[in-house]
């Protein structure tokens, strides 16, 4: 695997067309002029990315107030997300990212350490992209809990 990509604030989101859970394929250039919160996340229905699941969906009405779009991406499969949408009543997009290509722009898929195991995988970050399709905000390596209710009152209006 090659070197991740840095990315900065400002920078253009790199563009990208995923399989969703829920309407078929999403293409990033296609939201343009919505604001979007796309956040990557390891895998669907483990402990922390369901907390983390479970608070978007939870305070989903006030991304919505603020004008924001929440998307949610991880390597699991289409069919792994609707399973995980309808467990946990989520009220958001999930999109598939099965060959990691778009975790490996955005910098999120990582040497990660488990319990003295080394291994690749996403890095919990989450991107706000302007309606423009600028990033105005990166969030690395966050911890699941607290997540939402940080970036809700850090969130550009």
């Amino acid at each position: 695997m090659g070197e991740n990509p840095k990315l900065d604030v400002g920078d253009p989101a790199p563009d990208f067309e995923l399989d969703s859970d829920d309407s078929g394929t999403v293409r990033l250039s296609d939201l343009e002029g919505q604001n979007v919160v796309l956040y990557f996340y390891p895998q669907d229905d483990t402990p922390g990315c369901t907390t983390e699941a479970c608070d978007f969906r939870d305070n989903l009405g006030q991304f919505e107030e603020h004008g924001w779009r929440v998307l949610g991406v991880s390597p699991d499969s289409v069919d792994s997300h609707a399973d995980f949408r309808a467990k946990h009543d989520l009220n958001f997009t999930l999109l598939a990212d099965p060959d990691q290509e778009v975790a490996q722009r955005y910098g999120v898929w990582r040497e990660k350490t488990t319990f003295g195991n080394t291994y690749e995988g996403i890095v919990r970050s989450t991107f706000l992209i302007d309606e423009g399709g600028t990033l105005v905000d990166i969030q690395d390596n966050v911890q699941a809990k607290g997540h939402v209710e940080r970036l809700l009152r850090d969130l550009p209006e």
